[in-house]
């Protein structure tokens, strides 16, 4: 699928790329609805309402992906409400064999994700993930999210990459775009990022739903 000679490292997004994004659709689209009706005394359906006008107002920015901007919002204690679903930060069952073949093949693989700090750190505690990592960083580092170039451009000088020489992973066709505009060589999507779900259809990248597909061309590259 890919000509891995030329690629030198691989960017990988987090949930829905490498965890399943089952704990995060459960989180934000169930709970937080859930919560916020007990909390003001409203009906679920009024809440998820609420709930989806406001995502959709910040949907692309920064904020949407900042748990102390929804924490302020909601008036929630987030954070305490992430660690009762614990149980459910998964990893997907094919991410550490292809990140172990990543690192085999010789190729640096860096995590480069939307997630919030917190619940950056919350996920890294309750999975293996970190094992088939070399560096990862945080939108929120940046000031920008994936969806700015001014992210794409942090990135490259933060680890002196050749973005020409990078493939890019995500399960949002939007991010691959932005990823493929900033210049990064390669991109691929993520079809099955929630377990629980349908398959998604990409447009304008190849995707897969199954990394273990990639590795016997990775592992017998050139």
């Amino acid at each position: 699928m890919f000509p891995w000679h030329d690629i030198d490292t691989v960017l990988l997004d987090m949930d829905g790329t490498l965890l399943d994004l089952h704990f995060d659709n459960h989180f934000w689209l169930s709970l937080i609805p859930k919560a916020l009706s007990e909390q003001r005394n409203i009906s679920e359906r009024a809440a998820m309402e609420w709930v989806e006008a406001n995502y959709q107002k910040v949907d692309g920015t920064l904020d949407w992906y900042c748990l102390d901007y929804w924490e302020q919002k909601m008036g929630l204690d987030i954070m305490t409400l992430h660690k009762t679903l614990v149980e459910k930060i998964q990893l997907r069952q094919d991410s550490l064999p292809f990140l172990y073949a990543l690192e085999k093949a010789n190729k640096k693989r860096i995590l480069v994700t939307n997630a919030h700090p917190k619940g950056l750190t919350l996920k890294l505690a309750h999975t293996d993930l970190a094992l088939g990592l070399d560096a990862m960083i945080s939108s929120h580092e940046t000031g920008y999210p994936k969806e700015h170039p001014l992210f794409w451009q942090q990135l490259f000088e933060r680890f002196d990459l050749d973005p020409s020489r990078c493939l890019f992973i995500d399960d949002n066709e939007t991010i691959l775009a932005a990823a493929k505009l900033a210049g990064v060589g390669h991109q691929l999507g993520v079809a099955n990022p929630d377990s629980q779900k349908p398959h998604k259809l990409f447009s304008d990248f190849p995707a897969i739903d199954d990394y273990h597909c990639l590795l016997e061309e990775l592992l017998q590259q050139d």
